[in-house]
């Protein structure tokens, strides 16, 4: 039977499901099978129905959540009008990444696994569930899933007679060819792509605007552990608009010490230009590099180095590996059984790319620059809750930031490199552009002027509520109730003189708990419940809307206890009737979250 061509579509957040959609590809062409691994809304959805073989892999966000990258795709396929044999002649199988941590583990696989059987299509398996917080990660999931996918697949699919499966030790082709050029253009490339100061559209991932960076100030006290910065970009000129809820996303770079460091280890000159070429028809070149290309602009904006590597980085190390016993140790880095000290060595101590390639210095001196990109993944854009508003700082964007550095066993202290990068921009020393687009956040708030809002952002979770007051205030919208939460009243307390200023004008409520100036410590979450009386009398007679924002690990499940405790105490409602009561205020948007890990 002829090869018909696998299909793998992902949805990702963080790059780990596209990572598992590029090794099912590999391991696709090994088989010899035609393979296209695609983003979820990057594919013509409609054109499904033509499709017999489809992998989809697809991570899970926040509170059970579809990624970015595959909310218009998730809009259409629960449509209520598809036939239920729309997809009866495709045979799939759904991978789902998530964190068991988490109430909605793997929910986005589960439901479209569902979804796929409701319309007709054939499962080869039930669907898989990789668990991050399984000792070796979702590997011990993934491993014997693919192991019987393959074995399914090829039943249907044999490889024709004469050909072998290629062995995992002989690297595939690369994506790409770089072709150096012996002397420098004369157009300065990067200058004139992707990034504007003067946008005719609005700006995207595509074409980000540079926005000039007007202050950078620590707003923690000075004894405080955790350096937290107020970022203010003038956006004059840039067409940008967002409204309360909205996140921009910043494209950072690389140091330049770790760019060094790079090209020495690679035996690569930075300055070099290079035009980049795809080996196969329909494949086409990133659009976040000029061509031609300084390798400079390509290590520095462009290759994730300072992010931890994944299993498939080993994977493809060791077949280009010359050396002996640095290949065998990379080989079993990339082994099933090799994982547990893979993540001993790598993801426990947070160990980075450019320090793996240090710790193998004759396997990163022979790297062919034709397997960079296919080596190293591409630096992603970090999204941060916008802070201020337009109606009352307008052509300005505000974001707090908190720094992100932390001590594992090696010498050198992990840095967040997005934060990093922003701290260590100085605009009082000259002029500084940071490449940043928006987009709309998960919260939306109500129009109707007299609907109250209960704002409940502990640290740096209260940046999105900053913009809903700001905006609410400027448009005389009453009701605003905002709990805020941090460490002590003198060091984290952030706008502090805002917000006294707002309730001296009676135009807010605010509601602190400062969790370290007594010997029990006091969250947000303590006082909601102490607050029970009002919120109940906000929320089910006053219409009130709910927001919460902040860090995803324990918050989000004390403040629901919280809630449902309150329906309990001042409604009168039984367990299952206080649960259903909050299921009902999420279906109706009342009760929105925005959450990060």
């Amino acid at each position: 039977m002829p090869n018909p061509g696998l299909l793998v579509l992902f949805g990702s957040q963080t790059g780990t499901a596209q990572d598992v959609s590029e090794r099912l590809g590999r391991e696709a062409r090994r088989r010899r099978l035609d393979c296209r691994v695609q983003a979820l809304d990057s594919y013509p959805v409609v054109n499904l129905i033509n499709e017999p073989l489809v992998i989809f892999v697809c991570a899970t966000t926040g509170q059970g959540d579809p990624p970015d990258n595959m909310k218009s795709f998730w809009k259409f396929l629960f449509r209520k009008n598809l036939p239920l044999t729309s997809l009866c002649q495709m045979d799939f199988a759904v991978l789902g990444l998530g964190d068991s941590s988490y109430a909605k583990f793997n929910f986005v696989a589960k439901k479209l696994h569902r979804r796929l059987l409701q319309l007709g299509g054939s499962a080869l398996l039930p669907v898989c569930l990789g668990d991050d917080q399984h000792e070796l990660g979702p590997d011990a999931a993934v491993d014997p899933w693919l192991h019987e996918l393959w074995e399914k697949v090829l039943r249907l699919y044999p490889i024709l007679p004469g050909l072998d499966v290629i062995p995992p030790g002989v690297p595939l082709p690369s994506t790409f060819t770089l072709r150096f050029l012996q002397e420098a253009p004369t157009a300065c490339s990067e200058e004139q792509h992707a990034a504007t100061t003067d946008p005719a559209n609005t700006p995207s991932e595509l074409q980000p605007f540079l926005a000039p960076m007007v202050t950078n100030q620590r707003v923690t006290g000075p004894s405080h552990f955790q350096d937290v910065r107020l970022i203010e970009f003038d956006i004059t000129g840039s067409r940008l608009s967002f409204s309360a809820g909205s996140v921009v996303l910043i494209q950072p770079e690389n140091t330049d010490s770790h760019v060094r460091r790079f090209c020495e280890v690679l035996g690569l000159d930075p300055d070099q230009y290079f035009t980049l070429q795809a080996r196969e028809p329909g494949v086409s070149c990133p659009v976040q590099l000029p061509q031609p290309c300084m390798l400079r602009h390509l290590v520095a904006r462009y290759l994730d180095i300072a992010s931890v590597p994944r299993r498939s980085f080993f994977e493809l190390l060791a077949c280009l590996s010359p050396h002996e016993l640095e290949r065998e140790k990379l080989q079993e880095f990339s082994s099933a059984q090799g994982q547990e000290d893979l993540h001993e060595y790598c993801n426990r101590p947070r160990r980075t790319i450019l320090e793996v390639l240090c710790d193998f210095p004759h396997t990163a001196a022979a790297i062919p620059p034709d397997y960079l990109l296919d080596l190293i993944p591409r630096i992603r854009p970090r999204a941060f809750s916008i802070a201020s508003s337009l109606l009352v700082h307008p052509s300005r964007l505000q974001i707090l930031v908190a720094v992100v550095q932390y001590q594992t066993r090696l010498r050198e202290p992990r840095r967040g490199l997005c934060s990093s990068w922003l701290a260590s921009l100085d605009p009082g020393k000259g002029l500084v552009r940071v490449p940043l687009w928006v987009r709309p956040g998960g919260l939306t708030f109500p129009k109707t002027p007299d609907t109250p809002v209960i704002m409940v952002g502990p640290g740096t979770g209260v940046a999105p509520f900053r913009a809903a007051v700001q905006e609410r205030v400027a448009q005389s919208m009453t009701g605003n109730i905002l709990f805020f939460g941090c460490r002590w009243r003198d060091q984290d307390f952030y706008w502090e003189a805002e917000w006294r200023g707002l309730e001296e004008r009676g135009c807010l409520v605010l509601i602190t708990a400062f969790s370290r100036e007594q010997e029990q410590k006091v969250y947000v979450q303590h006082r909601l419940r102490e607050s029970g009386p009002l919120v109940w009398e906000l929320l089910d007679r006053q219409g009130a809307f709910f927001y919460l924002a902040g860090n995803a690990k324990y918050m989000p499940t004390d403040v629901s206890e919280a809630l449902t405790s309150i329906f309990q105490e001042e409604g009168g409602l039984s367990g299952p009737e206080s649960a259903a009561y909050l299921a009902r205020l999420q279906q109706m948007l009342r009760f929105q979250m925005e959450t990060w890990a």
